[in-house]
Formats: structure tokens, sequence, C-alpha cells
């Protein structure tokens, strides 16, 4: 079904997994300070120690196992035909800007609510692939393999629904890789179709 082998894929979710089972064996992941210490995102910490690297760690830390495993199905089932549409080197590119755009989107939420929270994850470099993915089905005129324009947008508005009525869900974060994902894919798609 698929051309290329989704090796980026699956080096990144055994990435976050390695990572997970090392900050599990040393502390306690769903503990807030712990994770802070090791590279949650935290305004506070970028606001007065320019430690802007956690825009780009915590997109690998993810609080205990059932939030690393929600994001590991996320990431392979929409990973695996990102990859295969895009190529290895567009597909790393985009996962790592939109989970970029995801944690910046975050913080600047957080400093305009003046609300501060550790935020964790790859759901935003996650949501970015279903931006691509959005682009994708749109490129190729409403159909991409089992993909509709239709079942895409559906998806998206129940994923949004789910974390604006959901406490503790970062949907500053969801929202900037969603749309990163989107506008980052319109450049690398229609290159890799029409180049």
């Amino acid at each position: 079904m698929y051309k290329k082998k989704p090796y980026m894929t699956i080096a990144l979710i055994v990435i976050n997994t390695l990572v997970f089972i090392l900050l599990e064996f040393i502390g306690d992941t769903e503990d807030a300070s712990f994770m802070i210490s090791h590279g949650g995102m935290y305004p506070p910490d970028i606001l007065e120690h320019m430690q802007i690297w956690r825009f780009f760690t915590s997109m690998f830390v993810h609080f205990g196992f059932l939030h690393l495993l929600n994001n590991m199905v996320l990431l392979g089932a929409a990973g695996v035909i990102v990859e295969d549409a895009m190529g290895h080197i567009a597909f790393t590119v985009l996962y790592l800007l939109s989970g970029i755009a995801g944690s910046v989107l975050s913080f600047a939420g957080m400093i305009k609510t003046d609300d501060y929270a550790v935020a964790a994850g790859a759901s935003g470099a996650i949501f970015g692939l279903i931006g691509a993915l959005v682009w994708i089905v749109i490129a190729n005129k409403g159909q991409y393999k089992d993909l509709t324009k239709k079942g895409m947008i559906f998806m998206i508005i129940l994923m949004l629904a789910y974390g604006f009525s959901t406490n503790g869900v970062d949907n500053f974060g969801h929202v900037g890789g969603l749309a990163a994902g989107f506008v980052i894919s319109i450049v690398y798609y229609r290159k890799k179709r029409y180049n």
C-alpha cells in the first residue's frame, strides 16, 4: 500500500518511548517539577532564563504512560501516511517545525492569559501531521488513499472539540501545530508533486 518504509515515523516513536522509559526510571513523569527539570516547556524559564531550547525538548517528554501511548498511536497512524506522501526528510522537517510552532503558540497563549502550566508532549507535532494530511487531501482533489476532505474536517473538529472540552489539554499547542503543518505541507508537498 505504501511505497516508502516509514523509517522516520518509527524512529520518532522509538525516541519518544526511550525518553519516556529513561525519565520514568529516574523520576516521576507525572510530576510537573520533574518535567520542568527534564525539558518541559514552562514560560517563566523562557522569559527569565532565555531557555528557548524548551520549545524543542518539550516535544519529546510526556506526562505518564497514557499520554505517551495516545500520542504514539496517533503518530504511527498519521506519520505512515504523511511520510509516504512527502518523503523522509520533508516529513521530519514538517514534524519538528510543527512541534516547535505548537510550543511557541502554547507559550504565547499562556503569556496572554497569564495562566502558566508545564507543556509537554508530541501533540503539537502530531497536529502538524493532521494539518499536512488536510493539504494532501486537498491537493489530490478531495481524496488521498482512504482519506477524504469531509472525513479530515470531521476528524479535526472532533479532536479540537475534545481538547477544548477537556481540562489540562494544550489547545494553543494543537492549533499552532495544525496551522504550521498545513502551511509547511503546501510548500513541501507541492514541490514533491510538481518539480
